[in-house]
């Protein structure tokens, strides 16, 4: 077969048909002519389908002995996978998307700093509320009234300690 023939059988150009037998895809006997069904074989063999389908000009009008269906599958799969890649990697680099294992280092540090504010507050305040305390005691019953701060302050600790004990049983979950 000649050039323009199988130019003619395959759907291609002459000059695609001249590439091809430059680039070794078709089989060619010693006295030039080519072989239609070798060349066939080894071109499909040697071209890649997504190649092949978009030089023929669409899906529709693929035709050769490998299955394009599934390599276009794996194909549309990747891009969808690498477009989703690429938009985690947006969201991350605008603050949207955190890292997991950061997001509950943080929680976890915040919640322990509160705890040691609340564990600390009694002996801070103590003092403090025994003087109110019994100077609004006195000016209601109007003798001299005395408050012990340790006593307030004892007390003081054992409601916020079992009030952290109750928060204690909080699981933060981030979505698993």
């Amino acid at each position: 077969m000649s050039e323009r023939e199988y130019s003619a059988h395959s759907g291609l150009s002459r000059g695609a048909i001249q590439k091809a037998r430059k680039a070794g895809r078709l089989v060619v006997y010693s006295d030039g002519s080519i072989n239609a069904a070798a060349s066939d074989v080894r071109w499909a063999d040697m071209t890649d389908p997504d190649q092949q389908r978009r030089s023929t000009g669409g899906d529709a009008s693929f035709s050769g002995p490998a299955d394009s269906s599934s390599y276009l599958k794996a194909r549309t799969a990747l891009t969808v996978y690498q477009a989703q890649e690429r938009q985690l990697a947006i969201q991350k680099k605008k603050g949207v998307l955190v890292d997991r294992a950061r997001a509950e280092t943080l929680v976890f540090r915040l919640a322990r700093q509160e705890r040691d504010v609340w564990v600390t507050w009694p002996s801070r305040v103590a003092a403090l509320m025994a003087a109110e305390v019994a100077a609004e005691v006195e000016r209601q019953s109007g003798g001299p009234v005395m408050i012990e701060a340790a006593i307030l302050q004892r007390v003081l600790e054992t409601h916020v300690r079992a009030q952290l004990d109750a928060l204690a049983d909080l699981r933060v979950s981030l979505g698993q």
